[in-house]
């Protein structure tokens, strides 16, 4: 007897459901070009040489992946075989389900917004405002995520409907920064009536623990300011927004507040501009409700297909403020605008410190004291309320930086050896400050290369410096503009030679000098600001900066 043993050949096909699917679709696709390349020949009028090739191209490449791929090999698809699990879930055949999908159903949009009925034109016109500030903001920021249309097995669906939710988030590839754009925000509750504005236009700025909100409400109406009116007499003699829109700006803004933990209620709806129908820019810039935004960040804003200007400026303006300049823009700001306002910049009662060693700082923190010699010290810099501990790169490695400050209980004069802490056989005098306790910072203020034996400044930018250098700010103005530096450029220098303080970025320097703010390139002066205008307007102070520098750099 001749026993045999079964043999078993594997053999690798690709020769599946997913992939005759997948020919089939490439397939048609080129049925499709090849019947609209047919149809636009049969125009009879002027043919785009452009879209001709582009056809040509799309087909070449379809048919290079169905003729010279594994997809040569694989059978005709059969309706029979249906739709498999691994088609609709699985990555890639899932995409290109996806695109398929919009390629056959092109022509197939659903929604609302294209209900063949008679519509409210406000409604119209809230619609196509949405619409269009998404146009200008995708024109500048790259598209993240959307959730107005969709794809559906039976078609494409828009999902703009008035009462129902919608968002466009895109991202400023300069910075990373998140911007978001609401339509018809869920009801934003509050302590007292819920709030429903039309569009937010939402900001997550570097640096900031909180959201900056905006509202622009569509409002398709207009007072044309008739001679003889209240709002001719008392407003403007120009047409503008209703008072009744501002009055409701005014009613958002101050109604939508936000509470973290058990911490007081504060504002994140920064400001809110009414869009209206109006066609001439210029005229309208002499209006009461177009100064009023610069003033209290309430306003109207002229919106039309034909009056783009003013609300691209205004958008470029928010999303470009850094959350300082953010704050400077509301009227009643957060936190950190209400310590700036309450900072006296004359005085510097914060004595910086640096330490001879490790052990001392040990024994500095045991014992709540520090020492330095008094000829380090002047009487004008006195009364010293604080203490901040410097810590070296050269002594203290990964350790570096600012990390402890402590209020300063009494200033005693002594001699050297009589610390008896840290011993040593001097006669020196020396300050020996006690220390109420030390804090020690969330985040240590980073060194940057600075060397100091002594330097002083104030307990604002202890407590709101990033680096060391910013310890040195001199004004509030020097503080808002090396705010916008830094978030503006990649590398932003303080020098502080000889104490004549500036910026360095971008091979420019910029100086307080005299009462102005100039810019120097190549040591001359490319331009000037004065410091008066930019306290009123720093956000709009330094977008004309930036222009100035980048035009030189051309």
């Amino acid at each position: 007897n001749v026993s045999r043993a079964l043999a078993i050949k594997k053999q690798v096909t690709y020769d599946t459901k997913e992939n005759r699917l997948t020919k089939y679709i490439l397939q048609s696709t080129i049925k499709k070009l090849e019947r609209f390349k047919r149809n636009y020949l049969r125009l009879h009028r002027k043919e785009d040489i452009e879209v001709i090739k582009k056809i040509d191209e799309m087909i070449k490449g379809l048919n290079r992946r169905n003729n010279n791929t594994f997809l040569a090999n694989v059978s005709i698809y059969e309706a029979s075989f249906g739709m498999s699990l691994v088609f609709s879930m699985a990555s890639g055949y899932r995409d290109l389900y996806k695109y398929y999908l919009m390629l056959q159903r092109g022509l197939s949009i659903s929604g609302d917004v294209f209900d063949i009925s008679v519509k409210d034109l406000a409604l119209l016109y809230e619609y196509w405002c949405f619409i269009k500030l998404n146009r200008l903001m995708k024109d500048r920021y790259e598209l993240v995520s959307q959730d107005i249309i969709k794809v559906q097995g039976n078609g494409i669906f828009v999902s703009l409907i008035k009462g129902k939710a919608s968002s466009v988030k895109y991202r400023n590839t300069e910075n990373g920064e998140t911007i978001t754009l609401s339509y018809n925000p869920k009801a934003i509750d509050v302590p007292t009536v819920a709030q429903r504005p039309d569009n937010v236009l939402t900001l997550e700025k570097k640096g900031a623990d909180i959201q900056y909100e905006y509202i622009f409400d569509a409002k398709y109406r207009i007072n044309p300011a008739v001679p003889g009116t209240d709002y001719y007499n008392t407003i403007s003699h120009r047409p503008g927004p209703e008072v009744d829109d501002i009055n409701t700006m005014h009613r958002y803004r101050d109604a939508i507040v936000y509470q973290k933990d058990v911490l007081p209620f504060e504002r994140t709806m920064f400001g809110a501009y009414v869009l209206f129908p109006y066609n001439n820019e210029e005229e309208y810039k002499n209006h009461r409700f177009y100064e009023s935004i610069s003033k209290v960040n309430i306003g109207g804003l002229p919106f039309l297909p034909s009056t783009l200007g003013l609300v691209t400026d205004m958008l470029d303006e928010l999303i470009s403020d850094s959350p300082t300049s953010a704050f400077e823009r509301a009227t009643l700001p957060r936190g950190i605008e209400e310590k700036l306002a309450k900072t006296d910049w004359s005085v510097r009662d914060v004595l910086v410190g640096t330490l001879s060693s490790k052990e001392q700082l040990n024994t500095c923190l045991e014992h709540k004291f520090y020492h330095l010699p008094t000829k380090h010290i002047n009487e004008t810099n006195f009364p010293i309320r604080y203490v901040a501990i410097y810590q070296s790169g050269r002594k203290f490695g990964a350790d570096s930086g600012l990390q402890y400050y402590g209020e300063v209980t009494k200033c005693i004069p002594v001699k050297r050896y009589e610390i008896i802490e840290i011993p040593k056989d001097s006669d020196e005098m020396y300050y020996r400050f006690e220390i109420k306790m030390w804090k020690k910072l969330a985040k240590p203020i980073a060194q940057k290369e600075v060397s100091f034996v002594k330097h002083f400044t104030n307990i604002f930018l202890i407590e709101h410096s990033t680096e060391m250098p910013e310890l040195w700010l001199g004004s509030e103005e020097q503080y808002r503009l090396y705010t916008e530096l830094k978030r503006a450029v990649n590398s932003t220098i303080i020098n502080d030679d000889s104490y004549d303080l500036g910026f360095k970025f971008n091979n420019s320097l910029v100086l307080f000098e005299d009462g102005k703010i100039r810019v120097y390139k190549d040591k001359r002066v490319c331009a000037e600001y004065e410091i008066k205008e930019f306290t009123k307007s720093p956000n709009a102070v330094f977008r004309r900066m930036m222009k100035e520098v980048n035009r030189h750099d051309v």
